[in-house]
């Protein structure tokens, strides 16, 4: 594992959930704000959430109209999160993170680091190996079987995204990894605003791994990059 550039602090390990079948956009959206309100009261643990979405689109505070390509394809909701448009939908692992960074340092760009590093070990127990841009957000996948860039470099496709939102220092929103939803819903969006990379995910590289596998290789990543309990 590559080293931060800040020293990670310590928490107790949070509550993990997974849920079975696929949970509605509003329905994760309250979910994440009860919690939040119960972390801030003291009356409720951390949550690390894992779940699918139904096919739709969610808009960031930064998502600027001429980037939603098919506005009628799916639905389309406000995330109240940094970023631009995201789609979500069945084969891609989205995992919430209800953190209390007040508990964690107060260090939001460490954080992201983490929440970054966190999607690299969890590729790389796949043979995956992910990367940061400088200057775009999410993990990125280097595709040497493409032909390269009209500027010379290589092509590469995004596999992950990150999106976050603090309420006094506890966090929603979090990671979505790509396992193998259907890559032509990403049309109807320009994902993140790029429109000069392409999308990828963990089947159309290749990789024969189950949503199970996935969960536990990010159960496993996780207490390697957010250290121990205690």
């Amino acid at each position: 594992m590559s080293q931060s550039p800040l020293t990670p602090g310590f928490a107790p390990q949070p509550e993990w959930r997974i849920e079975d079948g696929l949970v509605g956009y509003p329905e994760a959206l309250g979910t994440m704000e009860t919690r939040v309100e119960a972390i801030l009261a003291g009356t409720a643990p951390e949550l690390v959430w894992l779940l699918e979405h139904p096919p739709l689109y969610t808009a960031g505070t930064s998502a600027r109209p001429e980037d939603l390509t098919d506005p009628g394809r799916f639905p389309v909701y406000p995330a109240r999160r940094g970023g631009e448009y995201t789609y979500h939908g069945p084969g891609q692992r989205v995992a919430y993170v209800m953190l209390d960074l007040g508990q964690r340092g107060r260090d939001v760009r460490r954080f992201v680091w983490m929440l970054e590093e966190w999607v690299i070990e969890t590729l790389a127990s796949f043979g995956v190996r992910g990367e940061r841009r400088q200057g775009r957000v999410g993990i990125w996948v280097v595709r040497p079987d493409r032909p390269p860039l009209p500027d010379g470099s290589p092509a590469e496709d995004k596999i992950a995204a990150i999106g976050l939102r603090l309420r006094r220092w506890v966090s929603f929103h979090g990671i979505s990894v790509n396992l193998e939803p259907d890559l032509s819903h990403f049309d109807g969006i320009v994902p993140c605003g790029i429109r000069d990379r392409g999308v990828t995910s963990l089947a159309d590289l290749g990789i024969p791994a189950s949503m199970p596998d996935l969960d536990l290789a990010l159960q496993a990543a996780f207490l390697r990059v957010f250290g121990p309990a205690g």
